[in-house]
C-alpha cells in the first residue's frame, strides 16, 4: 500500500460482501419532529443561519471527526448505494432541483443512508431527532463545532458544506450552491470551492491509476484528484490559486489520513519554483467561455481557454518521460477548424502524442440557454442568454465539447507525434486502463517489430457490428464496431474489409489463412495487413505471437 492510502478512514463499505451499519428511525418521511428529541439537542445549541463551512479543523478534533465521516460510510453513503437509492443509473445524473422528487419517491423510508444523502449531498435539512440517529453524539458534536454542520433559526440542522462520495471515496465540498440556492444566500460566495461535479467524476474515472513517483494536480479545487493519486503516489502537489480551495483541499486531506500530499496556493506552475519533473498530471481548469467573470472557479475568459492554453503550454517543462498528463475541459469548435490542431498548437512544436475523448456536444444556443441566468426575471434571463450567445458568436463557436484529453511525450524513434480523436459516452466506472490501453496500441501499430507471418488474430472480446445500407444502392455504408464491456463506449467507423474480417474470427485465425482467403477474392495482402493492423490499433482485434495454440487468443 502507498502512503497516503486512505482506505482506513474513507473506505466505503457497499452491498457486496461488506457490512454496513442501518439504524431505522422512521418508514415514512415526517417533515415534523417530536418535539422533546428537538429540544434536547437545540437546546444546548443556538441556532445559526447557515454559512459555508471554514474547512478548518483542530488537531484535537481530528480524530473524532474521522469517527464521524466513518459513521456516515457505514450507514452506505457511497457512490454505488447513494446512486442505487436515488435510482440513477450514474450519480452523475443526479439533479439537485429534482430534491423534492427524490425525497417523495426514494428518501420516504428515513433510514441513515437517506438521512445522510439529504443532509449532505441533497442540501436539505434534517430535524435534531433525526441527526441523532445518523450520527452519535460526540461525531455529531466534533461535526457541529467544525462548521460543517449547524442548526438554522428553525431548529433544523443543516450542512454548510457537501460531502461528496466518489469511488470508495468521500470528498467534502462547497455546495453546487448555483444549482440550488442554499438557505440564506442570494448570490454563490466569491471564493466558492469548486463542488464535485460531472467533469470531476468524469476525470477521476478516466485517469490512468499506476504507481508513480510524483504527481502534481493543478487547479485542485476540493483536492479530489490529489487525493486520489496519494494512494499511488510518492508524492502529490496541488495547487489552486484560491486560498479557500487550498484549506479545502488540506481539510480533506487531514481528514483521509493522506500524509504524502502537498497543498500550495499559487498560479498553476508558477507556484513550483524550481520543482521537478511529474509522472501524473491532472487538471480540471476553469473552462467555460463566459461573457463575465462571475464564478472563479467555472470561467476561462470569453474564449474559455485563458487557463487551461497556460497548462497545455508549459507541459513540456513539467511532465516527466513515460508520464501522463490528463485534462477534462470544454473547448468552443469552429467550422472546419479541429480542436485537436488547436491543442497542439499550444504545445509549440512539443513531440507529445494526444488523445482526445469527445464526451459530449452543446450547440452554441443550447450552451447559452444553459447558462444563461434571470434570477426569476423573463426579461432579465433573455438578455443573459443573448450575452452568452453573442459571446460565442464572437469567438466563432458553433458548439462547445466536453472533453477529456491525454497526453503523452512521443517515441521518435517510431513515429512523429500522432493525434487521435475518439467519440465515447461519459465513463461511469473506471476506464485508466483502456486509455492505457489506447496508447499502447498507438505505439505498437507504428512499431514495425516484424510482419505478421505466422501469427494468429482473434477478436478482443464480444464485439458489436452495426451495418446500414442505402436501399437501391450497390454499395454498402460504412460500418461502426464497438467492443463490449468496455467503460469507455467507443464507436469506430470500420470498411467493408475490415468488417468481414471481424464476421471471420468467429474463432482465432491464423494471418497467412485471412491473406489466402483475401487473394482468392482478388484482394491485395497489404490491404488486408492494413485492416489487421486497423483493428488492432482501435482494440477490436488481438494478434497473437506466433506458435501460440489457436485457442490462446479466446
Amino acid at each position: 500500500m502507498f502512503a497516503g492510502e486512505t482506505r482506513g478512514f474513507f473506505g466505503v463499505t457497499n452491498s457486496k460482501g461488506r457490512r454496513y451499519r442501518k439504524r431505522r428511525v422512521s418508514l415514512r418521511y415526517r417533515s415534523s419532529h417530536p418535539r422533546g428529541k428537538l429540544e434536547s439537542v437545540a437546546a444546548k445549541l443556538v441556532p445559526t443561519a447557515a454559512a459555508p463551512a471554514a474547512f478548518v479543523i483542530d488537531s484535537a478534533d481530528l480524530s473524532q471527526f474521522r469517527q464521524a465521516v466513518q459513521e456516515i460510510a457505514s450507514a452506505g453513503y457511497s457512490e454505488t448505494l447513494v446512486r442505487d437509492r436515488l435510482g440513477l443509473a450514474d450519480i452523475a445524473e443526479l439533479r439537485w432541483k429534482a430534491r423534492p422528487v427524490y425525497q417523495e419517491e426514494r428518501l420516504t423510508e428515513r433510514d441513515p443512508l437517506a438521512l445522510a444523502i439529504e443532509l449532505f449531498l441533497l442540501q436539505g435539512a434534517i430535524p435534531a431527532w433525526e441527526l441523532d440517529a445518523l450520527l452519535s453524539a460526540p461525531s455529531r458534536d466534533v461535526i457541529l463545532r467544525t462548521g460543517i454542520l449547524s442548526f438554522d433559526p428553525a431548529g433544523l440542522a443543516r450542512a454548510n458544506a457537501s460531502l461528496f462520495p466518489v469511488g470508495d471515496r468521500l470528498i467534502f465540498s462547497d455546495h453546487a450552491w448555483h444549482k440550488l440556492p442554499h438557505p440564506g444566500y442570494r448570490t454563490v460566495p466569491s471564493d466558492q470551492v469548486m463542488f464535485v461535479g460531472n467533469d470531476s467524476r468524469w476525470l477521476a474515472r478516466a485517469t490512468v491509476r499506476r504507481p508513480v513517483r510524483a504527481s502534481l494536480d493543478l487547479c485542485t479545487g476540493s483536492g479530489i484528484h490529489a487525493l486520489l493519486a496519494a494512494a499511488h503516489s510518492e508524492h502529490v502537489v496541488a495547487v489552486d490559486i484560491n486560498p479557500r480551495a487550498t484549506r479545502c483541499a488540506r481539510f480533506n486531506a487531514q481528514v483521509s489520513g493522506a500524509t504524502n500530499v502537498e497543498i500550495i496556493v499559487g498560479d498553476l506552475f508558477e507556484a513550483l519554483g524550481a520543482a521537478g519533473r511529474f509522472d501524473l498530471i491532472t487538471a480540471n481548469p476553469p473552462f467555460v467561455p463566459s461573457p463575465l467573470d462571475e464564478f472563479k472557479f467555472r470561467d476561462g475568459g470569453r474564449s474559455g481557454e485563458a487557463v487551461q492554453q497556460r497548462i497545455v503550454a508549459a507541459l513540456p517543462r513539467y511532465l516527466a518521460p513515460g508520464g501522463i498528463a490528463q485534462i477534462v475541459t470544454e473547448l468552443g469548435e469552429r467550422e472546419g477548424e479541429p480542436i485537436v490542431r488547436r491543442v497542439r498548437q499550444w504545445l509549440e512544436g512539443a513531440p507529445m502524442d494526444i488523445h482526445m475523448l469527445r464526451l459530449r456536444v452543446l450547440s452554441a444556443a443550447d450552451y447559452a440557454i444553459g447558462h444563461a441566468t434571470g434570477d426569476g426575471d423573463f426579461g432579465v434571463y433573455l438578455e443573459s442568454v443573448r450575452a452568452w450567445a453573442d459571446n460565442l458568436r464572437a469567438q466563432g463557436y458553433a458548439r462547445v465539447v466536453s472533453i477529456l484529453i491525454a497526453f503523452e511525450w512521443s517515441d521518435s524513434a517510431f513515429s512523429s507525434p500522432w493525434d487521435r480523436v475518439d467519440v465515447s459516452q461519459p465513463p461511469r466506472r473506471e476506464a485508466g486502463a483502456e486509455v492505457e490501453a489506447i496508447f499502447s496500441r498507438e505505439r505498437m501499430a507504428r512499431n514495425p517489430r516484424g510482419s505478421l507471418d505466422g501469427r494468429w488474430v482473434c477478436r478482443a472480446g464480444p464485439v458489436a457490428v452495426f451495418e446500414s445500407q442505402i436501399l437501391g444502392e450497390p454499395v454498402r455504408a460504412a460500418a461502426r464496431a464497438t467492443l463490449l464491456g468496455q467503460a469507455l463506449a467507443v464507436e469506430h467507423q470500420i470498411d467493408p474489409l475490415e468488417c468481414e474480417i471481424l464476421y471471420g474470427l468467429d474463432n482465432p485465425v491464423a494471418v497467412a489463412g485471412l491473406l489466402e482467403i483475401a487473394r482468392e477474392g482478388g484482394i491485395g495482402e497489404s490491404a488486408v495487413l492494413a485492416a489487421i493492423g486497423s483493428l488492432q490499433r482501435r482494440g477490436l482485434v488481438n494478434v497473437m505471437e506466433a506458435g501460440l495454440p489457436p485457442a490462446a487468443g479466446r
